[in-house]
């Protein structure tokens, strides 16, 4: 299967797209595949990467995040594998709404299990789809941002652009 690598550039630095028949399969604040094509499910990995200058809906979404407009960025076919949890997870993440972070306790309880949140922190952890699945909105429960992959400076100003 081949896949498309697409580079932007953002106000938070360069994004990479990793995306296959209009999914995305990895997105990040990065400026090559190595740190994406990782955290892709081994069944998902292309076998051809080819760059792109446009992916249509998924390069405009991001324009439109970047303009204060975040909902085409959740509209996005987004294609990630796990077990049953995380996936459902993934799902629930789309539904939070922009400038209004959730906890880890109140994503869990979100995604079905109250319980559940160091799983529900593994979700975040695990997403591949950085934007899209906008694991940034969640926060620890002291109100702390907790971790991100790409950067606390970075989810920091996704927060602070959604809350405008």
């Amino acid at each position: 299967m081949k896949a498309q690598l697409l580079k932007l550039s953002t106000p938070d630095g360069p994004f990479t797209i990793l995306a296959r028949d209009g999914m995305v399969l990895a997105s990040g604040w990065t400026a090559g595949l190595p740190e994406l094509i990782g955290q892709v499910h081994p069944a998902l990995r292309p076998e051809d990467v080819e760059e792109v200058a446009g992916l249509a809906g998924i390069s405009s979404a991001v324009e439109a995040f970047y303009d204060g407009d975040p909902a085409p960025a959740m509209a996005v076919p987004v294609l990630q594998r796990s077990g049953p949890f995380r996936a459902h997870a993934w799902d629930v993440l789309r539904e939070v709404k922009p400038g209004f972070p959730v906890t880890y306790s109140e994503y869990a309880a979100l995604a079905g299990n109250p319980k559940a949140v160091r799983a529900a922190a593994s979700a975040c952890a695990f997403n591949a789809a950085a934007l899209f699945v906008p694991c940034h909105r969640v926060i620890r429960t002291d109100g702390s941002l907790g971790g991100f992959r790409w950067g606390l400076p970075i989810k920091e100003s996704l927060l602070a652009r959604e809350a405008a």
